[in-house]
């Protein structure tokens, strides 16, 4: 079965200590976040992180397709190379076409709701261990969506996998 993740680009977080900045892919299918790296600084490994985290977490089989926008990180030599190295297809959105990144603008709104605006935080440490604790509880494995017939996409995996796409849903 094919899959398509959308990493995003970056999301940027005010905390005491300065800023915190996020690369996120999320599986299109479901809806799961199946890769981050959260650190202190914006770069290009980054992204590469997330998406061997990604990676590891799926263990892509056949068709997989990862679908971003043009930034410069994502057309970086180190990230093709793990593309490449794990069989994914690389696809990115058009300029200034700001649909092509509605799926991960809608997680971010939500992260922003449900995390960033609820308090300010003092520390990195103390926001990113917010922002992976949100994640991997609660959206992932709580959060109930209309577009997956009210399930979670933990539920929505489990439900459409069969024997054969086992390896897959992980």
């Amino acid at each position: 079965m094919g899959r398509a993740l959308r990493p995003d680009p970056y999301t940027e977080h005010r905390t005491g200590e300065g800023k915190l900045y996020a690369c996120l892919i999320q599986d299109l299918f479901s809806k799961r976040i199946v890769g981050y790296a959260i650190d202190s600084r914006m770069t290009r490994h980054l992204s590469v992180l997330a998406l061997r985290t990604a990676v590891a977490r799926r263990r892509p089989v056949g068709t997989t397709i990862v679908h971003s926008d043009r930034g410069s990180q994502f057309r970086a030599r180190d990230f093709v190379a793990v593309l490449k190295a794990n069989g994914l297809s690389g696809s990115m959105g058009r300029v200034a076409a700001a649909g092509d990144n509605a799926a991960m603008e809608s997680f971010n709104a939500l992260l922003q709701k449900n995390v960033l605006d609820r308090q300010s935080w003092r520390t990195r440490a103390e926001l990113r261990d917010e922002i992976i604790y949100w994640i991997e509880h609660t959206y992932n494995h709580r959060r109930r969506q209309r577009g997956l017939g009210k399930l979670t996409p933990v539920e929505f995996e489990l439900a459409i996998t069969t024997p054969d796409t086992a390896g897959e849903a992980a």
